[in-house]
């Protein structure tokens, strides 16, 4: 597997091209151990049997599209649906199938690029992308950008599956979401109605809270996703870089910290549900749900579908940019 590695004196991260993938992540913790905190496959052929996205840019519209049809200026669009009724993260074999070219790499920063042709998964324009990943001491950053030459729809993220512990369960992570509401959706988890309170329900994590406490609450939400995966709405103003403070997570006994800032609308907590003991791991253990959780910075589901939501068109002549920063650090 033809590894970039990235490298500062508080953080490792391993990409590929093969969908612009993380396939390594690794920090010390409050011991000066070092180990992996991000889920990984042990070479390229397991990644592309991989069905659960690991660690991998999903697009071309990141989470789901109701029906896989949208309109884009009076035209209807309809994308390859890959669950029922739905086109989840562009469709199957979409931007985490495709063969990236890794361009102006250097010890701390690597750029990955594709086009993706008119019509690819049904999708509208021909999109030229970008992906840098950097590393800057204990921080992560990650910047997807983006050109089309006809309307078109764009939501970008990345799919970084985390265990601060370096295995076993995540349930006695802390979480703590900045957010003061939530997407409920149906069962297709598309959202179905205007962003939601959390006060008064398993999805409110304002205060540090064990992903575990109420995992397995009697709650609708929680039957329909078979546990948490919703987009929460981001609370707070961009700081003067442009990026708000959206979650910070903590693992209690490696001391290992998790701090996800973006300026993204609203980010998609999951925790890792779909997960049922087939995906075998780089050490040789298999993942099951519970094991890890995702943290997706990201326009909010259906957005195309839905005109009371933030816009995510693009348009000939504009640039979609998408910036998150994980700082990985210990306590």
């Amino acid at each position: 597997m033809d590894i970039t590695w990235l490298r500062s004196g508080a953080l490792e991260v391993g990409v590929i091209g093969y969908g612009a993938r993380i396939v390594a992540v690794r920090a010390p913790d409050r011991h000066g151990t070092w180990g992996d905190v991000a889920l990984g496959l042990a070479d390229e052929e397991a990644y592309r049997r991989d069905t659960a996205y690991l660690g991998a840019c999903v697009g071309r519209f990141a989470n789901r599209i109701a029906g896989g049809r949208f309109t884009v200026d009076g035209v209807e669009h309809r994308i390859p649906t890959n669950e029922p009724d739905v086109a989840l993260h562009g469709g199957p074999a979409a931007f985490e199938a495709a063969d990236w070219e890794r361009t102006e790499a250097s010890d701390t920063s690597v750029m990955f690029r594709r086009t993706s042709p008119a019509g690819e998964n049904g999708f509208p324009g021909t999109l030229d992308v970008a992906v840098t990943y950097a590393v800057d001491g204990p921080e992560l950053r990650i910047r997807h950008e983006a050109t089309t030459d006809a309307p078109t729809v764009v939501n970008l993220t990345n799919h970084a599956y985390w265990n601060l512990a370096g295995g076993g369960s995540v349930e006695d992570h802390e979480v703590h979401l900045h957010a003061a509401q939530f997407l409920a959706v149906d069962e297709h988890l598309i959202p179905d109605g205007p962003p939601a309170p959390v006060a008064g329900t398993p999805f409110d994590f304002r205060s540090p809270t064990r992903l575990g406490a109420r995992l397995r609450a009697d709650h609708p939400q929680l039957r329909a996703a078979r546990g948490y995966d919703h987009t929460y709405v981001l609370d707070g103003e961009p700081d003067a870089d442009g990026l708000r403070l959206a979650a910070r997570v903590a693992e209690p006994r490696t001391g290992r910290t998790l701090e996800l800032r973006t300026d993204q609308p609203g980010v998609q907590f999951y925790s890792g549900n779909m997960l049922d003991g087939t995906l075998v791991l780089r050490d040789g253990t298999t993942a099951r749900q519970g094991d890890a959780f995702c943290l997706e910075p990201q326009a909010f589901p259906n957005s195309p579908n839905r005109p009371d939501f933030p816009s995510t068109v693009l348009h000939p002549g504009e640039t979609y940019c998408a910036r998150m920063t994980v700082r990985l650090e210990v306590r």
